[in-house]
Formats: C-alpha cells, structure tokens, sequence
C-alpha cells in the first residue's frame, strides 16, 4: 500500500473536508510517496437539512454512506467525527486510529460575545443536539431554544443574519476552520459533551491489514482509551448521538477518569456520576459507570421516555 494509490473517504463538508485534509497530510509526512486522495460523500445527514437531527434518527446519518463504501472498497480508509460514529459498528469495519483530540468543549457564540450567565432572559439560542439543550435549559431555564440545522458555517451565517441570539457549537469545529469568532467556552462543569467531541477516527476494513499499519502512526493511545471509555458508557446507557447524554473521560498518567451524565429534556432533572481507575481498564471503567448510572430511577425514566417518543 505505502507505494499505490489510497482513497480517503469523508464527507463532503468544509469542516469534514479540513479533517480529512489533516489526516491526508499527516500520512503524507510518514509516506511522502503514497498517492493520497480524498473521495467526498454525501450521508443521509447532509441532504437532510429541513428535519431535526432527533426526528431523522441517530443510526449512522452522517456514516452510513462512507461505511458502505468503505465495506465495497471503493476508499480504503474513511475518517469521521467521532462523535458520529454509532458505537456499533457495521461487521467487517474497525476504528484504527483516533488522531490528537481537538478540546472537547462546547461553546457559546453570539454577536455580543455573551456567556450562560449574561446572556439576556427569553434569548433564542439555537441548537441542533438534545444533549446540548437539555443541558443548557438545566442550567438556564429562562431561554428558547430553537433547532439549528446545516453545516458549521451555515449555522454561523444564520447567526450573522440574526436568525439567532445565540448557538452551541463543538469548539473542535471552529478551531479547525479558523473562525474568529465571539464566544464563551462552556466548562466540563456546565457542559458534558457528546462521546467522541473533538476527536477524529479513522475508520478501516477489518481484515486490511495494510491500512491497518499505514494509519498506526496515527493513534493516540490515551485519546484512543478516552475515546473507548466513552462510548463504552454511551453504549452502556443505550445511546446515541441524539440522546441527552454527555460524558468526558481523561487519562492522567496510568489512571483515567470518567464523567457522564443523564438529562430530561426539559433541563429539569440531572443525573451525574464519576468513576476513576486504571487506565488499563478504560472500557470497564465506561461500562461500571453507565451500569450505576442506571441504577437511579430517574435517569432510567428519562432514558425511557426518550425511547418512547421516538428521539
């Protein structure tokens, strides 16, 4: 592989195409030589753009497509978001990598610049992730909050023309586009983000053992048992990307800690838990976490009435 052609599969967005450009360059340091090409394709979740993001479902909107590809050998290696890879993967597929994590956080942009605690009573914030308004309504129960759908640089657009006083974003985002930008980073503390925020995965065929030793040199072996920990909790819980649940794990030398947390949708009722440990046992760790979690009723009835309603 490291003298033919190899295709990188992403989607066709500005930021996914900055991510997977990152990733090509990266290889192109290790392997001057490879032939390294970008293929965009259009997921589910970018022709969709009039529907919430809760109401067209969370199974893979914006991989499915690049995964089916992927599976016909069309690319050889797909890199996502992580934060949109569904914790179940297609049979015959594997994360190889998780490159350097990009901050986690999410963050509040406006015009004026304001943060969770000088934005204006009955201000229209807009969001497209439950998670994200479910936790900011827990916080702030005096706002409105509006579905915000599109590309990271349409969401901003309709914030410049006003259609908002205000959006959550990934700070991930912003910083690999270079958006100079007025806004407030909502801490850890305030703000859970979703598993996987920040972090980029590069997805392969299972039994392709030449993209699997072309892209190891790009893993980050404490982000990648992060990464683990976290999803293992999101699977733990039974949840997706469109469920209220956010969850962050960091490693510290030989240890790793997890927090996660469960959310009504209307901000009234939290349910927060940590875990720590070896790091060694990182999924373990995520997997102990979402089974304490579980143990209270009121972050199993919230769970509950999320599924039932279809989100």
């Amino acid at each position: 592989m490291k003298n033919r052609r190899v295709v990188i599969g992403s989607r066709s967005s500005k930021l996914a195409l900055v991510q997977a450009e990152l990733v090509r360059e990266k290889l192109k340091v290790f392997y001057p030589a490879l032939n390294l090409e970008i293929k965009t394709i259009k997921t589910v979740g970018d022709k969709i753009l009039d529907v919430a993001l809760s109401k067209i479902g969370d199974e893979g909107i914006f991989t499915k497509e690049i995964e089916e590809a992927l599976l016909k050998g069309e690319i050889d290696i797909a890199v996502h978001s992580m934060k949109d890879l569904p914790t179940q993967l297609p049979q015959g597929l594997k994360i190889a990598a998780v490159t350097e994590r990009e901050d986690p956080c999410d963050v509040l942009v406006s015009k004026r610049g304001f943060t969770l605690k000088t934005l204006p009573k009955g201000s229209n914030v807009g969001t497209s992730s439950l998670r994200r308004s479910a936790q900011l309504l827990h916080t702030r129960n005096d706002l409105n909050i509006s579905d915000l759908r599109g590309n990271l640089d349409t969401r901003v657009r309709k914030l410049e023309q006003g259609a908002y006083d205000a959006i959550i974003l990934a700070y991930a985002g912003i910083k690999r586009l270079g958006f100079k930008l007025k806004l407030s980073v909502i801490p850890i503390e305030e703000m859970l983000p979703q598993a996987g925020q920040g972090a980029l995965a590069i997805e392969i065929r299972g039994d392709d053992r030449e993209a699997d030793e072309l892209v190891k040199v790009l893993d980050i072996p404490d982000f990648h048992l992060s990464i683990n920990a976290e999803r293992a909790l999101l699977s733990g819980l039974e949840g997706g990307c469109q469920v209220p649940i956010g969850v962050y794990a960091q490693v510290d030398d030989d240890r790793i800690s997890v927090k996660a947390g469960v959310f009504s949708l209307d901000g009234k009722t939290a349910v927060k838990d940590e875990i720590a440990g070896p790091k060694k046992d990182a999924e373990i760790l995520g997997r102990q976490l979402a089974e304490r979690i579980l143990k209270d009723k009121a972050a199993r009835q919230i769970l509950d009435e999320v599924r039932k309603a279809g989100i």
